[in-house]
């Protein structure tokens, strides 16, 4: 009997110490953590805060890392500059590394116009009491009067925010603190102190662009941006800030000519970044005058060499300045392309007709929303058509009147 007894006991033995040691725990794969950023909820991408929340909102939750963020400059370059300030300040917030790169003047003069940031980070948006109709019943009463056919609609919220919490706010009337500013490890490139050594068979531009992406490589190589570095507790992210390219300052003759000569020294640049950051921890911003570019084919090619590309529209020198039905915005924001990460299908704003405005301490991006009446012009007209009309008729009754005297 005890024979069978063994033989039984040592196939459970087995059994138990089998499933003992093939079972695994499921767990996720450990994401990279490192401060200011944040997994996509979309598609696992990681995020980065561009300073502005509505923007953030716009695409997609933030700027995903190894990307590049074209912007299409307003015509004064003054709102386009404003949002690549504000995409460094948050880089120094975060403590991030920078690169800043610009043509027209030292990468200081730009860092040292950084926003300040809001230390008790108030959005400045004040909720809305929904009790306060409903409590007030002459309130209620007068908006009845007023606009008895909207009663049921419901509410348009124009601004773009997240449920979420992510980036910080800025005070654009004032400037960042200059030990806050100095703290941060920012690397410079300013063109004229790269002189080009232009050959006969390489042109100024194309000169100004090799070096500048030779200078990209060195640093993501050496301080260990690469995904090829091993990883570490001490990663980091590089925000790359690179202001107005394509125009004359650099070299380059797109703004210059309708056929220039080396149209594909900018697209060259942005096909060798859009690699570079694609394995690295680096987020780019861009800056391009399009509106300066004869070649609109040029700009569609350059728009499709970046991930992110947005247009900036501003109203100063136009007639929406003075147009009453824009007196709320500043300018309008065009969205050209969004990005496809991980992904099939692009994730689309929910609106197209999007402005933007700067406020006293902020600059935000709302949905463009044209009030129910028309202008003032057209009230206007149609309070002159109806007294001319009202003239019309007593003159034609008291000639009815006349008349009717005459008759008697």
């Amino acid at each position: 009997m005890a024979a069978p007894m063994s033989g039984v006991d040592k196939p459970s033995a087995e059994r138990s110490s089998f499933n003992t040691t093939s079972f695994q725990k499921k767990t996720r794969s450990k994401l990279i953590a490192i401060p200011g950023s944040r997994p996509s909820v979309q598609n696992g991408q990681l995020l980065v805060s561009t300073g502005v929340t509505s923007l953030d909102y716009l695409l997609g939750g933030g700027l995903a890392v190894g990307t590049v963020l074209l912007i299409e400059e307003d015509r004064y370059d003054s709102y386009s500059r404003m949002v690549l300030k504000y995409f460094l300040a948050e880089g120094v917030v975060c403590r991030h590394e920078l690169f800043v790169s610009t043509a027209q003047e030292s990468p200081d003069d730009l860092l040292q116009e950084l926003p300040a940031p809001i230390l008790d980070d108030v959005a400045g948006h004040t909720p809305v009491e929904p009790s306060r109709l409903s409590c007030d019943p002459q309130h209620g009463l007068d908006a009845m009067k007023i606009a008895w056919r909207y009663q049921n609609l419901p509410k348009v919220q124009s601004a773009l925010a997240s449920s979420s919490r992510f980036g910080h706010y800025y005070d654009v009337s004032k400037t960042m603190e200059p030990e806050i500013r100095q703290a941060a490890r920012c690397h410079r490139f300013y063109i004229p102190e790269h002189p080009n050594q232009a050959s006969s068979t390489r042109s100024t531009g194309l000169e100004s662009y090799s070096a500048l992406l030779t200078s990209l490589q060195e640093l993501i190589h050496k301080k260990g941006f690469d995904l090829a570095t091993p990883m570490s507790n001490s990663r980091n992210i590089l925000r790359i800030g690179l202001h107005s390219l394509g125009s004359a300052l650099w070299g380059d003759d797109l703004c210059c000519h309708d056929n220039p000569t080396n149209g594909h020294a900018l697209t060259t640049f942005l096909y060798g970044l859009r690699a570079l950051l694609r394995s690295s921890l680096s987020v780019a911003v861009v800056t391009v005058p399009s509106h300066l570019i004869q070649d609109r084919t040029l700009v569609g090619r350059i728009t499709r060499l970046c991930d992110h590309a947005i247009a900036l529209e501003s109203f100063k020198g136009s007639e929406r300045e003075t147009n009453p039905l824009y007196k709320d915005y500043h300018g309008l924001l065009h969205v050209r392309q969004a990005p496809r990460l991980n992904c099939l299908a692009s994730n689309l704003p929910d609106h197209k007709d999007l402005a933007f405005k700067l406020k006293r301490k902020q600059f935000a991006i709302e949905r463009l929303h044209l009030p129910p009446d028309l202008s003032e012009t057209v009230s206007r007209v149609s309070r002159g058509e109806l007294a001319g009309a009202t003239a019309v008729a007593s003159a034609c009754s008291s000639a009815t009147s006349g008349n009717r005297h005459l008759d008697f």
